[in-house]
């Protein structure tokens, strides 16, 4: 059996992810420090044995708050990435597979909401449904779904002719069967190189919401509203800003480089 070689990208991706998102599944459980405890006298202090990110402006662990930041933010993308997807794969599978007039409408209101970025649609979708994690995760949900489904449609416009498909109809197969056991495993490379982007793209939505203020709410930590809060320290301490950052970063490059190598 012939080994598998790893690109430096997969490794690279593979580590960035292991260094952000194991701290944030631990975080959904456990943070070194209560990430909203106060202790005046821990006001912006630095970084220590202690508090090895040092302490915000309340005098909060910024490595828990970090944690638990993180977990909410992967929670959000994980939840939104889920309703996009499903509901964009149903969608995108019925109109490619069975075309007609039901395909042409829905794809023309499709293009209308592809004609928007999918923040601004959340912004809207929030401005309805209210501020909080799963309102922000439910609004942007539903703002990715005409993505997949128009990923999801091109596939199946592109499949359902093949010569398998032809003979898996002969055979008797139902609609049903062929769409979602014969032709959604072939198109699985291109929909979750999309859910790997997805990941991405939710991740900088959520992190702008809640930077604007309008997303994860007090008192829960997300990675987008702890740059908020360190935006006003930028110069006196650079640490708090720089270290939020560079996980929203570390996230989204690993996500990046994954997604090339999915074959």
């Amino acid at each position: 059996m012939k080994k598998r070689k790893y690109s430096f990208n997969f490794i690279l991706g593979t580590v960035l992810l292991a260094l952000t998102l194991i701290p944030a599944i631990v975080g959904l459980f456990w943070t070194p420090y209560d990430p909203e405890a106060m202790d005046v006298s821990l006001k912006m202090a630095g970084i220590s044995i202690k508090h090895i990110y040092g302490c915000d402006n309340f005098g909060r662990d910024i490595f828990s708050r970090v944690m638990s930041g993180s977990a909410i933010t992967v929670v959000i993308a994980v939840g939104t990435v889920a309703l996009g997807s499903i509901i964009g794969t149903i969608l995108g599978a019925f109109t490619g597979y069975f075309g007609g007039i039901i395909d042409e409408a829905l794809m023309r209101i499709n293009d209308v909401a592809l004609a928007f970025p999918s923040l601004l649609l959340a912004l809207v979708m929030v401005s309805l449904l209210g501020s909080g994690k799963y309102q922000v995760m439910l609004a942007l949900g539903i703002a990715f779904i005409p993505s997949y489904a128009r990923i999801v449609r091109s596939e199946y416009i592109r499949i359902k002719n093949l010569d398998y498909v032809k003979s898996a109809k002969l055979a008797g197969a139902s609609d049903l069967r062929i769409m979602f056991v014969h032709i959604l495993p072939n198109a699985k490379t291109v929909l979750l190189s999309s859910v790997m982007i997805g990941f991405n793209n939710a991740i900088l939505a959520e992190a702008g919401l809640s930077f604007l203020g309008i997303g994860v709410q007090p008192p829960d930590a997300s990675l987008g509203r702890m740059l908020s809060e360190a935006q006003s320290h930028l110069f006196s301490h650079p640490s708090y800003a720089l270290l939020t950052g560079c996980t929203i970063v570390a996230i989204i490059l690993g996500f990046s480089l994954l997604s090339k190598e999915i074959k």
